[in-house]
């Protein structure tokens, strides 16, 4: 047991984060509705937050900019691989440019642990 909570304060089986998207196209100002899937790791752990940011990546000049964050705060304990699912709703701002052969959108989410390495995911959404 004490192997495992070592493991896991380094990443290795740790809760991980999905987000789950319906689609991956959206218009400037639509709403983005999914799921924050969380599935425990080897041991339980305590979840403190789930930080979602939409970013803008400009592959010419190699630049990446949050264009906005949303933040879960919780103290909630996930077991050992337990399944949990959390609503995800985030509105597109109104002036987002669309999507281009240059230009795209990603959603980063991280999920932070009292304890240990956080866990991460990237989206990558289509803006028309």
């Amino acid at each position: 047991m004490i192997l495992r909570k070592y493991m896991s304060l380094i990443g290795i089986g740790s809760a991980k984060i999905d987000l789950q998207l319906p689609k991956k196209s959206y218009c400037a100002g639509e709403a983005v509705k999914g799921l924050f899937l969380i599935e425990g790791g080897t041991i339980e752990q305590q979840l403190n937050r789930i930080d979602c940011d939409l970013v803008r990546i400009d592959k010419r000049s190699k630049s990446e900019q949050v264009i906005e964050s949303a933040t879960v705060l919780t103290s909630t304990i996930i077991a050992a691989e337990e399944k949990s699912e959390r609503d995800f709703i985030f509105r597109l701002p109104e002036n987002l440019l669309a999507t281009t052969d240059t230009v795209f959108y990603q959603f980063k989410t991280r999920l932070t642990f009292n304890e240990g390495v956080e866990s991460s995911d990237q989206d990558v959404i289509n803006i028309e």
